[in-house]
């Protein structure tokens, strides 16, 4: 039987008794019905991870202990950053959970000029809680023990690059692909939102140091085009075969 992982910060040694974070105590108590004594995992977004299991349960909290450190090794060689235009609703979620389970460390959503969402306010702020809630529950699903990064969202004028990266911008006329092109150092992969990047937007990408890169004889929907991307860079430099 599949032993259930959660995310739970600030670990500490073997055999100390904690206290669960609210979230992940009322998932494995109020959804998974655990009890004392049952078994689980927890990880604390920085690469650690333990076997534990469930001391004391109540109604409004848990503790555990932490038994045994476990030693992982499924983070992905290639640093890649996924910088993803802003989609609606479950189409963004889709594209974070999915860029998690495929090895992304970091995801930076922008706001492009054709992106159809506003976040205005404290809607923005309530967007990236819940972006990063995708994350962690992705990370448990996934078996990962390291959190990717979510940034604040940033303007598209804004995004900057780093010398000796590989920046690659999804452009569905472009004359290259993925076969014409080599991978040095880490990874920036930006993917225009439902409208696709303007015109304008694609200039400065390339002025900016991005390499347009065609992707195949179809237009792909942009959740679509961000988990194809990311796992043909994955086979061509980082953890897939």
């Amino acid at each position: 039987m599949r032993i259930s992982r959660f995310y739970c910060p600030g670990l500490t040694n073997i055999d100390d008794v904690i206290l669960l974070p609210t979230a992940a105590h009322r998932h494995a108590v109020q959804v998974l019905r655990l009890k004392t004594n049952d078994q689980l995992m927890v990880f604390d977004g920085q690469g650690r991870e333990f076997s534990a299991e469930l001391v004391d349960v109540s109604k409004r909290e848990s503790t555990i202990r932490l038994l045994s450190e476990n030693k992982t090794n499924n983070e992905s060689p290639l640093k890649c950053t996924l910088m993803q235009g802003i989609s609606r609703g479950e189409r963004m979620d889709y594209t974070i959970q999915k860029a998690v389970e495929l090895g992304v460390q970091r995801i930076v959503p922008v706001m492009a000029e054709r992106c159809n969402v506003s976040l205005s306010g404290g809607r923005a702020e309530k967007k990236l809680a819940h972006w990063r809630g995708v994350v962690i529950s992705a990370c448990e699903q996934s078996g990962r023990s390291s959190l990717p990064e979510v940034t604040d969202i940033t303007a598209f004028d804004a995004l900057s690059l780093t010398e000796g990266q590989s920046n690659f911008v999804l452009d569905p006329v472009a004359d290259t692909g993925f076969n014409d092109v080599e991978i040095k150092g880490e990874v920036n992969l930006l993917i225009g939102p439902e409208g696709g990047l303007s015109e304008s937007e694609l200039t400065s990408a390339v002025s900016a140091g991005f390499q347009a890169v065609q992707f195949g004889p179809r237009i792909l929907r942009t959740e679509t085009a961000a988990v194809a991307a990311l796992a043909v860079i994955q086979a061509m430099a980082g953890d897939l075969s």
